[in-house]
């Protein structure tokens, strides 16, 4: 019988953080003593280019090695991206789909026919707010982790976001990305 993972599927556009987020997702899995694989899918390179970021999570050593294509939770970091046919490939019945927008899950599902579970959060609002720049990813792995039922432990998460801007952001910054990861965690929807 195949592994089972916890598998995650990340929709953005290149220079939002999708990848990062994927990236520190892993890396906090890690340190909470899981098994995890992070990374990204480009066309072309380019700021503003639509791209994906897959994760695989697990509590067993992971043995495949390629794109997530039946994810467990979809993330779709801009909402522009929600007419494309990509958002939808692949999808199970109990898949999760958590959506940053300002509008509800309604809107999702009549631009996605997607038929699972859906969460909405204003990510891009909330990091403007906490971080001053309109970055979302920090919020989108708060609200992930809720919406997973905390398939990775928030402190793990937290601790991560502090090693990775430790010494590269003031004390200021890296306090305003751990409010933004508890925002993304406490109000998605």
């Amino acid at each position: 019988m195949p592994e089972k993972y916890f598998e995650v599927r990340w929709h953005g556009r290149a220079g939002q953080g999708a990848k990062s987020a994927s990236q520190l997702l892993a890396e906090a899995a890690l340190e909470a003593g899981m098994y995890a694989q992070s990374f990204p899918e480009y066309g072309a390179e380019r700021s503003g280019a639509p791209m994906k970021a897959f994760n695989r999570i697990s509590d067993v050593p992971i043995r495949v090695h390629h794109t997530v294509e039946n994810p467990d939770i979809i993330v779709i970091v801009d909402d522009t991206l929600l007419g494309l046919s990509a958002i939808t490939e692949g999808v199970k019945e109990d898949t999760v789909m958590i959506v940053n927008t300002v509008r509800g899950s309604n809107f999702v599902r009549e631009k996605t026919g997607f038929k699972g579970k859906i969460f909405t959060i204003p990510a891009t609002d909330i990091a403007l707010e906490e971080i001053g720049r309109g970055i979302p990813n920090t919020v989108m792995i708060g609200a992930l982790l809720k919406a997973s039922n905390d398939k990775i432990p928030l402190d793990a998460v937290l601790n991560r976001v502090k090693k990775m801007f430790s010494g590269k952001l003031t004390e200021e910054k890296i306090e305003a990305n751990l409010r933004a990861v508890r925002r993304g965690y406490e109000e998605v929807k």
